[in-house]
């Protein structure tokens, strides 16, 4: 019987996040397959710690640092071939004007193209919303790093695809 409430209590507690977790995972590896396998791992990892969480409300963070983990110890086991960003086509679901797919492929390949330092903080943010303190406590940086690189990814942004910064703010 106490397996069967650890199982609701997990389901509970992680249930809602899976589609999240996917969209993050697929956001890291561009890849379905390998996206799932990470979501996959982190589950199984979320399951053996659940006891060890403390703070429920913490649940989504502390999800999308052990899949920030489980993709690094991807690249701790194998070297993975080297694909060239500007080969890869991300299906866009929207039927927009071509020359709005041609920004939005140019920002794309801009963000892309930034320090992993810059991207990473910046797609939790636009991507995923999460709040600087949530980035912060994901990325295990202070509040003022994550402003910092925040500010910068977009100020690099702004400055590759010549527009004002302030075009590409997105309230956090």
């Amino acid at each position: 019987m106490k397996s069967n409430s650890r199982q609701k209590r997990f389901e509970t507690l992680v249930g809602a996040y899976t589609d999240d977790l996917y969209r993050f995972g697929y956001w890291l590896c561009r890849d379905p397959s390998v996206a799932e396998d990470l979501v996959q791992e982190t589950l199984l990892r979320a399951w053996r710690s659940m006891d060890k969480l403390r703070d429920s409300g913490a649940v989504k963070a502390w999800l999308i640092t052990t899949l920030r983990r489980e993709n690094a110890r991807r690249f701790e086991r194998k070297r993975l071939d080297l694909v060239d960003i500007d080969d890869y086509q991300v299906p866009d679901a929207g039927g927009h004007a071509p020359d709005h797919d041609l920004l939005l492929d140019q920002v794309r390949g801009e963000l892309m193209s930034l320090a992993a330092e810059y991207r990473e903080p910046l797609a939790l943010q636009v991507l995923m919303g999460h709040s600087i303190t949530e980035i912060a406590h994901m990325l295990e940086l202070s509040e003022s790093a994550v402003m910092t690189r925040l500010f910068r990814a977009r100020h690099q942004l702004a400055k590759r695809l010549e527009q004002p910064a302030a075009a590409l703010a997105v309230a956090g």
